[in-house]
């Protein structure tokens, strides 16, 4: 809840100077690779750290509300879902400008945009579950009503493969922080606390394991 809104706020003003078309953003990632390639790296991760906050908090609504917690949790989760594949269609667009150049690959993008895939049903369900959720995170009183209504704003996010920053995405992901970052806070001050020697055990055995699965899957 504290970390995917600060991070996602971080990838979206790294690709603010470029324009929001696919083709400008693979443009954009030929003269400025490593700025780039950062903001989408930021938001992939945002994105996958943003369903075990969404499914946090529809817990803590369908406490009082379990119609509107299950629904919106459920919305929520499965849309974020077909972001992160958007995600890595996104990545796969960037390596191919690497590849051919990003004029051959934004025109591949283009001609092959509208293709059916089984996340294409998901594209609208993410924007209704954040209203679903908003709206009963304030009838649970999990959330007060501007922190509902800032989470509702996050609805206005843009979907699909290689967008750009635009200003709605900027009052989206604000709204996201103002609904998530206290609730987080508040969650990581509640007792009972894990003891820090523990939380310092259990984080470097967790990066040790990461990096050697992501070791192991690069030789695999």
């Amino acid at each position: 809840m504290v970390l995917a809104p600060l991070l996602l706020a971080a990838g979206m003003l790294l690709r603010l100077p470029a324009a929001f078309t696919p083709a400008a953003q693979l443009t954009a990632y030929e003269h400025h690779p490593a700025a780039m390639a950062a903001s989408h790296a930021l938001t992939g991760t945002a994105l996958l750290l943003l369903m075990p906050a969404a499914a946090v908090l529809a817990a803590r609504v369908a406490e009082r509300a379990p119609a509107w917690g299950l629904w919106g949790g459920l919305a929520v989760v499965s849309g974020l879902a077909a972001r992160v594949f958007h995600a890595g269609a996104d990545h796969m667009a960037l390596r191919s400008a690497e590849a051919v150049g990003a004029a051959a690959t934004a025109r591949v993008v283009s001609e092959t945009y509208g293709a059916f895939h089984v996340f294409s049903t998901l594209n609208l369900v993410l924007p209704a579950g954040w209203g679903v959720l908003a709206f009963g995170a304030l009838r649970a009183r999990v959330l007060g009503p501007v922190r509902a209504l800032a989470l509702a704003a996050t609805a206005a996010l843009p979907l699909g493969v290689l967008k750009g920053t635009a200003p709605l995405s900027l009052v989206a992901v604000a709204g996201l922080a103002i609904a998530l970052v206290p609730t987080g806070v508040e969650l990581l001050r509640a007792r009972p606390r894990p003891r820090p020697a523990a939380v310092l055990g259990w984080g470097a055995a967790a990066l040790a394991a990461l990096a050697a699965l992501t070791v192991l899957g690069r030789l695999g």
